[in-house]
């Protein structure tokens, strides 16, 4: 046996080392996506403004507009 125990090597490296990394890397990863996209940021002031974007419920009001004006001709 060397001067250094092994054992006492990886008890510093997992108690220490290892949850200093994953703090430290895990915490600018979450700093970094922490903002809005600017898409998302663009659709929220979109509907903000009221100018929805058009999606599945206006194209069902159109096809029953649509079916309606197809009835009364």
């Amino acid at each position: 046996m060397s001067d250094i125990d092994f054992n006492a090597v990886v008890l510093v490296l997992v108690i220490v080392v290892l949850p200093l990394w994953m703090f430290l890397h895990y915490g600018s990863r979450w700093r970094a996506n922490r903002g809005l996209a600017a898409q998302d940021e663009k659709l929220l002031t979109d509907l903000w403004d009221g100018r929805a974007p058009h999606g599945r419920a206006d194209g069902q009001s159109r096809a029953r507009d649509r079916t309606e004006s197809q009835r009364k001709s």
